[in-house]
């Protein structure tokens, strides 16, 4: 008798798997929060947020493939580049959000600007996972979830002797 193994991760769950992404992710989103704001004294604002959205979606992806949603790997360039998508679309939602709370407030102070970059961070990180979880890492699940982590016995003597038996059942039908 002999033993199959499969030693793929097995597939979190789906609350697993959104407290995975809340840690990596908001990690990265926090994060990125302080490292826009430390750049924008240095550079425009506009030009800051797309540097760090660029960065931070890397590292995100990457955190994401191996631990978030069961990969157990790095992330493929395919992946990257579907993940980049959500992430244009949550640059431009923080974008928005800042250009609108400058309408808004002539000098809003630092923390107000945080609490509007973190909320719109947060408002597109949700939809972010929805994009992860059911488009770019699903084949991944998918593949995962069939080949669990297992250990079962084949009987390949009784696949063999049943062959002989099926073969002469139909020529004595015949």
């Amino acid at each position: 008798m002999e033993i199959v193994q499969s030693h793929q991760q097995a597939e979190p769950g789906a609350i697993t798997a959104f407290a995975r992404f809340v840690l990596f992710g908001g990690g990265v989103g926090i994060a990125s929060s302080f490292a826009v704001a430390a750049l924008d004294t240095w550079i425009t604002w506009a030009l800051a947020n797309a540097v760090i959205t660029v960065s931070s979606t890397l590292l995100a992806t990457e955190l994401h493939s191996r631990f978030t949603f069961g990969a157990g790997g790095r992330a493929t360039r395919s992946q990257h580049a579907q993940s980049a998508g959500s992430a244009a679309a949550a640059y431009a939602a923080t974008s928005v959000a800042m250009l609108v709370l400058q309408l808004l407030v002539a000098a809003p102070g630092a923390v107000l600007e945080q609490v509007v970059y973190l909320s719109a961070s947060a408002l597109t990180g949700v939809a972010r996972f929805a994009v992860l979880r059911l488009v770019v890492f699903a084949r991944n699940r998918s593949q995962t979830a069939t080949t669990v982590r297992t250990a079962r016995p084949v009987r390949t003597t009784t696949a063999r002797a049943a062959a002989p038996a099926a073969l002469a059942m139909l020529l004595r039908a015949a």
